[in-house]
């Protein structure tokens, strides 16, 4: 299937990400096209980096939508048939695109294509055990802050579940894509580096936590009623609800105002998927 820099865009998502997104973006190609979806109405950012990067066009969508809706509108705004999609905390390698292109073009099929993680030992659930030749191997899902997406494999609206803010967006397109008889690949050729949980501002380390622990458990809820049915999101969730509600009194005694905070959010998560809510907890990002 042929793939090449003619025919493939760079989505970045960011929110508060001005501390790593720089280090990413200068990793990348740059005669690659690069949308970043900057999830504020920071026009000061938007100008900083269209300004720096001749490569780079920069769309507010003016509030937080979360990382399902941030990728979608990056996503439909590219005008070429592949999509790489990169979370700002991701920096390549020099040979990371290249591989991409290599296994793509070697593959006769693929809906997505994802490189490796330089520090995972495990990846997806492989398909293919034998993986003695570095071949790109196929698996049931893939972590979505770096996959590369077919866009002729998708339908128009049929990308990013909108309906997570956080977490499993990536676990539920690529269910998606595995039942409908799609394939998704590992390549181990092809590595990046993903710093893990940077992608936001450490300073707003607090509030990310808080969103975290609240959008986890609703994701999780809503993930395995979505795929499994009531009773399987039921029975995953209500034992760590009855424990998170204990954890929230035992550290209100103690006013470890951040523990109750995190075991309470924990609780409400689930509490508020169970009565059909959607995901509308927002960290507290104001500087």
């Amino acid at each position: 299937m042929s793939i090449s820099r003619q025919n493939l865009s760079v989505v970045i998502v960011t929110l508060k990400s001005e501390n790593v997104v720089h280090d990413c973006i200068k990793s990348i190609n740059q005669d690659l096209p690069i949308i970043v979806v900057e999830q504020s109405n920071n026009n000061s950012f938007k100008e900083e980096l269209e300004s720096k990067y001749k490569n780079l066009k920069c769309i507010l969508s003016k509030s937080n939508l979360g990382m399902g809706a941030g990728n979608n509108i990056g996503i439909k705004e590219s005008k070429t048939e592949y999509v790489l999609i990169l979370n700002p905390d991701v920096i390549l390698e020099k040979n990371t695109i290249e591989e991409l292109f290599v296994a793509a073009n070697k593959l006769s099929d693929f809906t997505i294509l994802a490189p490796l993680e330089i520090n995972y030992k495990n990846y997806g659930r492989a398909v293919q055990k034998d993986n003695s030749n570095n071949l790109p191997f196929k698996v049931d899902f893939v972590d979505g802050f770096a996959m590369l997406l077919n866009k002729k494999k998708f339908k128009e609206n049929d990308y990013f579940d909108e309906n997570f803010f956080m977490y499993l967006e990536n676990n539920d397109l690529c269910k998606r894509v595995f039942n409908k008889g799609g394939s998704i690949f590992i390549v181990p050729n092809s590595k990046i580096n993903h710093l893990a949980a940077k992608a936001v501002n450490e300073k707003f380390s607090v509030e990310i936590e808080y969103s975290r622990n609240w959008h986890w458990i609703w994701s999780k809820y809503y993930f395995n009623k979505k795929h499994f049915g009531f009773l399987k999101a039921f029975l995953s969730g209500i034992k760590s609800y009855f424990s998170s509600i204990l954890k929230f009194l035992f550290y209100s005694f103690l006013n470890n105002k951040v523990k109750r905070k995190i075991y309470f959010n924990r609780a409400s998560g689930f509490f508020n998927a169970l009565i059909g809510k959607s995901s509308w907890y927002r960290p507290n990002l104001n500087d």
